[in-house]
């Protein structure tokens, strides 16, 4: 079989690009972003797209340059998972509750050619890049151009410099070919972590988490509707509920505490028809995930993180679960230990030798995972990258961290990261 050549027929390198280029022609008129009162088609985001990703190319963006974007889960952070890598660069986003000196230090190690800012975020912007400038020697001093993201449904005219996003998707050429994937190695995404272990589709957690633990491209391979949410109050996310009937949502438990705890009449607002839930974090207690079910919520539990491109592991359901008491569900769905269609292979290892800890449920040791969705490496740490990957067989990932400083992940652009 070797004699066998690979050629274009036969191998196209794999893409989350591709998504919204099939969603565009599959599922041209199905909405796919929702926005308040303002609505997209996949054509006109598939066409947006194409325009953005042709108008940073213009700015004189090229391969593997960094593209960073301080905003919440608003249509433009949406658009730029697709439209920043069609340029041939890589998507930074940054978490909008950081301070002003993180801020800053991610934009000199991402070292970003271009900055876009929601305008809530403007203050925390300004302030990252005037105490970037004053933190470089003026011989190395090269601030990223900036463009601001204006509300896509209330226009407010706030600027800082120049660009502005609306008016970018505006010059840019629909008809411009994109930059296509060379290599399933290249980069499509950089993002930071704290170092620490057919449906409508509310964005939590924010798309600065981890892409959006990948939502973003796996809403539009399957030509579904993202509803976007500036803020998550509950009122909102009822109220995107009920209006959109979204079916599935994804979120930190902390949002059910949220939910939980808002108004009663926000809370008699219980989704007609259940909603399918993927949560992280800490298992949320057996009391708490009884009663977000009985408000319509069918909660999965997953373990993941940012190396990993967000879930890595979750719980198989049976369906003969369904009728065990609320306690012994919620221990059930704790127990994330099947691993995601992308990863080849997933265990827990004594830390000092490296072995197979006994499955018995009460044996501790260390996640390590292999597959297509693990991370690359740490940007400008390959000591780092060494170490996590060194140790384990097969060439697995140490899942396990133990630092508390913000670290760089850089991902490539293969299919299975969706």
């Amino acid at each position: 079989m070797d004699e066998l050549p690979k050629c274009p027929a036969n191998y196209v390198p794999l893409s989350p690009v591709t998504f919204l280029e099939r969603a565009a022609a599959v599922y041209a008129d199905r909405t796919s972003i929702i926005y308040g009162r303002k609505r997209f088609t996949w054509k006109q985001t598939h066409e947006r797209c194409r325009r953005l990703a042709s108008a940073i190319r213009a700015l004189n963006i090229s391969k593997n340059d960094v593209v960073s974007v301080l905003a919440p889960n608003v249509p433009a952070m949406y658009e730029m998972h697709f439209a920043v890598p069609m340029a041939g660069a890589v998507l930074n986003t940054i978490n909008t509750r950081l301070d002003v000196k993180t801020v800053a230090t991610i934009l000199r190690h991402a070292e970003a050619k271009l900055f876009f800012v929601d305008w809530q975020y403007i203050r925390l912007a300004r302030d990252a890049l005037k105490l970037l400038l004053l933190s470089e020697p003026r011989q190395q001093q090269q601030l990223p151009l900036v463009a601001v993201i204006d509300d896509a449904e209330t226009a407010t005219g706030v600027r800082l410099g120049e660009l502005e996003y609306e008016e970018m998707v505006a010059r840019g050429d629909a008809g411009a070919e994109p930059q296509r994937v060379g290599d399933e190695w290249d980069a499509i995404a950089l993002n930071y972590t704290g170092g620490g272990p057919g449906a409508g589709v509310p964005l939590d957690p924010p798309m600065f988490h981890c892409n959006g633990w990948t939502f973003p491209w796996g809403v539009a391979a399957r030509g579904g509707a993202n509803v976007c949410l500036r803020s998550a109050s509950a009122a909102d996310i009822f109220t995107a509920i009920a209006d959109h009937g979204v079916t599935h949502m994804c979120c930190a438990p902390v949002l059910f505490r949220i939910l939980l705890e808002g108004p009663v009449l926000e809370a008699q607002q219980q989704p007609r028809r259940g909603v399918e839930v993927l949560t992280g974090g800490a298992p949320p207690p057996a009391a708490l995930l009884e009663r977000v079910e009985r408000m319509g919520f069918r909660v999965t539990h997953a373990y993941g993180l940012t190396e990993a491109t967000g879930p890595a592991l979750a719980c198989e359901w049976r369906a003969e679960w369904d009728r065990l008491p609320a306690a012994e569900r919620a221990a059930l769905k704790a127990r994330q230990g099947v691993s995601v269609l992308s990863l080849a292979d997933a265990d827990v290892k004594n830390a000092e030798t490296m072995r197979s800890v006994p499955r018995d449920g009460r044996s501790v040791g260390e996640i390590v995972l292999r597959g297509s969705s693990i991370m690359k490496g740490y940007l400008k740490n390959p000591r780092r990258t060494r170490r996590r990957s060194e140790k384990a067989p097969g060439g697995s990932s140490r899942a396990t961290s133990g630092s508390s400083t913000p670290t760089a992940t850089s991902r490539s652009g293969t299919g299975p990261r969706t």
